[in-house]
């Protein structure tokens, strides 16, 4: 048996003691079984405050005991055109595809391909931008999954405060703090797609005390060497947007490229690998030491909850309530007995 603690140990001890104590006390000077009862239905009204539980397990039906964590870079630089060759642009006869989708769409096809991998996980995604934020909860449900990637937009172009590779790092650190306490034998992946464009001030601070609460994943980067140039949103759809400026360019279109550097600094601190993604590929490698059927098995991905025992002891306190209730109402009828019977 275990105790879920919905009151405070010591608003328990502070409300109930003193009250215990006054009806034992005054058991103890009458010598009588009426304060007795009291103090056991104190003393079973802390019990019930206390809420006692017990820990149910039911096996998994389906899933798998792993928790995929999606940090997704949203800064408008993830929405340069050098990702993956996308539709043939040239009407020259023979040319190579024009490189022409977004990073944002690789990192899109690598998080619904990485569901793909492991199905009956958990999965979850963070985003940042100007700020980070939970996305998506921690959910079995891959169609959300889905349904986010084929959603989510670069950020608002207007409100863009510059990139920080470390916006996203507290967030990520406490919800991997909060998976880690509620299901301590879950395996854990991160998975960081970004372009590692660092443009705000500021030295990032370090992934490295995440690294202890992973099992795996890994950092995915986008973009080129060369770079691409980006379209600015405004909140809307506009496929003929005007390019993002730069101002110290004299306002000519401004040009996003890969750092890489930074990126392997990320998955150096997480104790993962670095996976440049070029454009759309399979993603099982990523994944390849985690078997799901192995962990399935083995108990971790059973489902834990509690059950509050608390109906024996209100039985209890039921009882002793009726007993004190027929106590008063026998008190209550003995002078009239008297009356009635001197007449």
């Amino acid at each position: 048996m275990i105790w879920r603690q919905v009151i405070p140990l010591w608003l328990v001890l502070l409300v109930g003691m003193p009250v215990l104590a006054g009806c034992l006390a005054a058991a103890v000077r009458r010598s009588t079984v009426t304060w007795l009862r009291r103090a056991l239905l104190v003393a079973v009204a802390a019990v019930i405050a206390r809420t006692p539980a017990e820990v149910v397990t039911q096996p998994s039906s389906g899933a798998v005991a792993v928790q995929m964590f999606f940090v997704v870079d949203r800064t408008g630089s993830m929405a340069a055109k050098d990702w993956g060759p996308g539709p043939e642009l040239s009407p020259a006869s023979g040319a190579e595809p024009t490189v022409s989708r977004r990073r944002l769409d690789g990192a899109r096809l690598d998080i619904v391909s990485l569901t793909g991998d492991i199905p009956g996980a958990s999965y979850s995604v963070i985003g940042f931008a100007g700020e980070a934020g939970t996305q998506l909860p921690l959910t079995g449900d891959r169609t959300a999954v889905r349904a986010w990637a084929e959603t989510v937009t670069q950020e608002v172009t207007g409100s863009s405060t510059g990139t920080l590779t470390d916006r996203p790092l507290a967030i990520l650190q406490r919800v991997l703090e909060d998976a880690a306490k509620r299901e301590p034998k879950s395996v854990r992946l991160v998975f960081f797609l970004s372009d590692g464009e660092q443009t705000a001030e500021g030295e990032p601070a370090s992934f490295a005390p995440l690294a202890g609460l992973i099992d795996g994943g890994a950092v995915l980067g986008y973009g080129t060497e060369a770079g691409g140039q980006m379209r600015s949103y405004d909140g809307s759809y506009q496929p003929d947007a005007a390019w993002i400026p730069d101002p110290a360019n004299g306002g000519e279109p401004a040009v996003s490229r890969i750092d890489e550097a930074n990126l392997r600094a990320i998955a150096d601190q997480l104790g993962v690998r670095y996976v440049h993604r070029a454009g759309p590929g399979p993603t099982a490698d990523l994944v390849a030491g985690i078997d799901p059927e192995a962990i399935a098995g083995d108990g971790r991905g059973d489902i834990r909850s509690t059950r509050d025992l608390v109906w024996p002891w209100a039985l209890g306190a039921g009882v002793l309530l009726l007993w004190e209730a027929a106590a008063w109402a026998f008190a209550g009828s003995r002078p009239r007995l008297r009356r009635g019977g001197a007449g």
